[in-house]
């Protein structure tokens, strides 16, 4: 279907252009989100007729979104989650999480159509994730999902968590060994004792 747009959209084009979509795409999300036109002779005359409005429109839109951009720019917001051991979270964490602990953090600008994520998180550890505040606008936020409010704070400070938590499991329990004793043999401190208790 050919459309003519009535925003920017990333990988489609500017507005005004005239552009080809498939028909769901712009049936179900351009047309009724007035993101598009359908390209027809009417809707050219009145495009062309707007597109000053349509533009000065956009550009207070885009101003707005600017200014709630440095508010949200670069905030981090922590979420905390169970995980195994290795890290791997019981479940997965998904844009309205991220939302609403933006919303809790004051940022209630933000909603779930302008949360960009590639994949769900499904691990411990700091991740970027782009929010879009309008076509032209984007900030990156940054969702540290940790087990706690104390591991958060170390990863905050570029801790590797794991890392770190499977060097404590090393250094844990080391048995005394000496290299003399007969297999079965207890430690040699306890021998001496007898020795000395049965020469008494």
């Amino acid at each position: 279907m050919e459309i003519i747009l009535l925003e920017r959209i990333e990988k489609l084009g500017a507005i005004g252009d005239v552009v080809t979509v498939k028909d769901g795409y712009a049936r179900n999300y351009l047309l009724p989100n007035k993101k598009a036109l359908r390209s027809n002779n009417a809707n050219k005359k009145v495009f062309e007729a707007n597109r000053a409005k349509i533009e000065a429109d956009n550009a207070a839109r885009r101003d707005d979104a600017a200014k709630a951009a440095e508010k949200v720019d670069g905030v981090q917001v922590v979420l905390i989650r169970q995980s195994s051991n290795s890290g791997q979270l019981y479940g997965s964490v998904s844009v309205r999480d991220i939302v609403e602990a933006l919303h809790e953090a004051g940022h209630t600008v933000v909603s779930k159509a302008m949360i960009v994520l590639e994949r769900p998180i499904k691990t411990l550890g700091l991740f970027d994730v782009r929010v879009s505040l309008h076509p032209e606008v984007a900030v990156t936020v940054q969702v540290n999902v940790a087990r706690s409010p104390e591991e958060a704070d170390l990863q905050k400070d570029g801790v590797d968590v794991m890392a770190s938590m499977f060097e404590k499991d090393e250094a844990g329990f080391t048995e005394d060994y000496d290299p003399n004793a007969e297999p079965g043999e207890i430690a040699t401190e306890t021998a001496e004792e007898e020795t000395t208790s049965d020469a008494e």
